[in-house]
Protein backbone atom coordinates (compact mmCIF):
# COMPACT_ATOMS: atom_id res chain seq x y z
CA UNK A 1 0.00 0.00 0.00
CA UNK A 2 1.47 3.33 -0.77
CA UNK A 3 1.97 5.39 2.20
CA UNK A 4 1.88 8.96 0.53
CA UNK A 5 2.78 10.09 -2.90
CA UNK A 6 4.22 13.00 -4.10
CA UNK A 7 3.29 14.25 -7.28
CA UNK A 8 6.02 15.25 -10.02
CA UNK A 9 5.10 18.95 -9.40
CA UNK A 10 4.94 19.19 -5.31
CA UNK A 11 8.16 17.19 -6.04
CA UNK A 12 9.99 19.94 -7.81
CA UNK A 13 7.84 22.50 -5.74
CA UNK A 14 9.14 21.21 -2.38
CA UNK A 15 12.82 21.01 -3.65
CA UNK A 16 12.87 25.27 -4.53
CA UNK A 17 11.32 25.34 -1.08
CA UNK A 18 13.60 23.17 0.93
CA UNK A 19 16.42 24.94 -0.62
CA UNK A 20 15.46 28.23 0.18
CA UNK A 21 14.89 27.66 3.88
CA UNK A 22 18.35 25.43 4.29
CA UNK A 23 16.95 21.99 3.98
CA UNK A 24 18.67 19.42 1.20
CA UNK A 25 15.59 17.75 -0.32
CA UNK A 26 18.25 14.60 -0.89
CA UNK A 27 18.55 14.35 2.55
CA UNK A 28 16.22 15.80 4.83
CA UNK A 29 12.50 15.38 5.14
CA UNK A 30 8.71 16.81 4.71
CA UNK A 31 6.77 16.24 8.06
CA UNK A 32 3.49 15.76 7.34
CA UNK A 33 0.46 15.84 10.13
CA UNK A 34 -2.57 16.28 10.87
CA UNK A 35 -4.21 18.77 13.89
CA UNK A 36 -7.50 19.36 15.20
CA UNK A 37 -9.18 22.53 14.12
CA UNK A 38 -10.05 24.12 10.58
CA UNK A 39 -13.85 24.32 9.55
CA UNK A 40 -14.33 20.42 9.15
CA UNK A 41 -12.26 19.50 12.61
CA UNK A 42 -8.81 18.28 11.26
CA UNK A 43 -6.33 20.57 9.28
CA UNK A 44 -3.23 19.76 7.16
CA UNK A 45 0.12 20.15 8.01
CA UNK A 46 3.71 20.13 6.13
CA UNK A 47 6.86 21.46 7.43
CA UNK A 48 10.70 20.43 6.65
CA UNK A 49 13.08 18.74 9.27
CA UNK A 50 16.32 17.79 9.40
CA UNK A 51 15.45 14.37 11.45
CA UNK A 52 13.06 12.65 12.61
CA UNK A 53 11.29 11.15 15.71
CA UNK A 54 11.11 7.38 17.30
CA UNK A 55 7.82 7.24 17.02
CA UNK A 56 7.54 8.92 13.03
CA UNK A 57 6.89 6.48 10.34
CA UNK A 58 9.68 7.31 7.30
CA UNK A 59 9.19 6.33 3.45
CA UNK A 60 10.00 7.93 0.64
CA UNK A 61 8.10 8.61 -2.77
CA UNK A 62 9.54 10.44 -6.04
CA UNK A 63 12.90 10.62 -4.15
CA UNK A 64 11.36 13.02 -1.11
CA UNK A 65 11.52 11.44 1.94
CA UNK A 66 8.74 11.85 4.20
CA UNK A 67 7.82 11.68 8.10
CA UNK A 68 4.53 10.93 9.56
CA UNK A 69 4.00 10.87 13.48
CA UNK A 70 1.90 7.70 13.96
CA UNK A 71 -1.30 9.38 14.89
CA UNK A 72 -1.33 11.79 11.71
CA UNK A 73 -0.14 8.12 9.95
CA UNK A 74 -3.86 6.82 10.18
CA UNK A 75 -5.22 9.98 8.55
CA UNK A 76 -2.83 10.42 5.37
CA UNK A 77 -2.27 6.55 4.48
CA UNK A 78 -3.33 6.93 0.37
CA UNK A 79 -2.93 10.55 0.31
CA UNK A 80 -1.16 12.39 -2.65
CA UNK A 81 0.48 15.35 -1.78
CA UNK A 82 -0.17 17.80 -5.03
CA UNK A 83 1.14 20.97 -5.93
CA UNK A 84 -1.69 23.55 -7.54
CA UNK A 85 -0.15 26.72 -9.30
CA UNK A 86 -1.65 29.75 -11.15
CA UNK A 87 -4.48 31.98 -10.25
CA UNK A 88 -6.39 29.89 -8.17
CA UNK A 89 -3.93 27.79 -7.17
CA UNK A 90 -3.69 26.93 -3.32
CA UNK A 91 -0.44 25.91 -3.24
CA UNK A 92 0.28 22.06 -1.78
CA UNK A 93 -2.84 20.06 -1.95
CA UNK A 94 -3.52 16.64 -0.07
CA UNK A 95 -5.79 14.40 -1.85
CA UNK A 96 -6.95 12.51 0.74
CA UNK A 97 -9.12 9.28 -0.26
CA UNK A 98 -9.96 9.11 3.21
CA UNK A 99 -11.63 12.24 3.65
CA UNK A 100 -15.38 12.01 3.60
CA UNK A 101 -15.65 15.93 4.40
CA UNK A 102 -13.79 18.60 2.83
CA UNK A 103 -13.96 22.35 2.98
CA UNK A 104 -14.29 24.81 0.42
CA UNK A 105 -10.41 25.78 0.87
CA UNK A 106 -9.24 22.58 0.71
CA UNK A 107 -7.32 22.97 3.95
CA UNK A 108 -9.64 20.83 6.91
CA UNK A 109 -11.40 17.57 6.32
CA UNK A 110 -13.14 14.65 8.90
CA UNK A 111 -13.49 11.48 8.41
Amino acid sequence: MNMIKVSEQAKQKLSVLMSEEGFDVAKDYVRVGVQSGGCSGLTYQLKFDDNTLETDKVFEDNDVKIAVDKKSFLYLVGTTLEFSGGLNGKGFVFNNPNAQRTCGCGESFSL
